[in-house]
């Protein structure tokens, strides 16, 4: 029996999912994932290394990682990618002057090979802060085109507008990602 069939079946008697968070620093990831627990979403300081957070989703355990994103942080990442089943990587939809430097770490890492066949959730953060309909629709399609979502070969993709603060399509988002992994890794239990 090799490793990644021994790996698989502790998976399916744990029923655990890991999910690397990224994105560059502000984005809201910390945010995002205290909205998911139910926590106080109003204070939130700068992740200065990472934070593992176990969410119950259905009949799964999420355990994630919300990696810090600051420039200084950033070659560390590596470490953080054995094992991961999902990425989800959070852009500020505020601050779309960075997008050139997103694009860049999103590259980096989808070039990983351990990262290979892990889904892809592109958050879309700080949408509410945009009301215009269609200037939302225009800043997903910057985003979207920037990143060259459609051009990831190695992994599933989908991307997201959302709000931490709100709520806003977080529970779609995480729920496309679950079953990503699920019907990857999952699919024969």
């Amino acid at each position: 029996m090799g490793l990644l069939t021994t790996l698989r079946k502790q998976k399916l008697k744990d029923r655990e999912m890991r999910i690397l968070m990224l994105g560059l620093d502000n984005a809201g990831k910390t945010t995002i994932v205290k909205h998911i627990l139910g926590e106080d979403v109003k204070e939130v300081s700068p992740t200065l290394g990472f934070n593992i957070r176990t969410v119950p989703w259905n009949e799964y355990s999420l355990i994630i990682w919300d990696v810090g994103g600051q420039s200084s942080l950033r070659p560390f990442w590596r470490n953080y990618f054995e094992k991961t089943d999902a990425i989800i990587w959070v852009v500020d939809a505020t601050a779309l002057d960075r997008l050139q430097d997103c694009k860049t770490e999103l590259d980096n890492i989808m070039q990983e090979d351990r990262l290979t066949g892990a889904g892809l959730l592109v958050l879309v953060n700080k949408i509410d802060a945009i009301s215009d309909p269609d200037e939302r629709e225009a800043v997903i399609k910057i985003v979207t085109n920037k990143l060259q979502i459609d051009q990831i070969k190695n992994h599933t993709c989908k991307i997201v507008p959302c709000s931490a603060y709100t709520g806003e399509n977080l529970t779609d988002g995480l729920s496309w990602a679950v079953n990503e992994v699920k019907n990857r890794l999952f699919k024969f239990s």
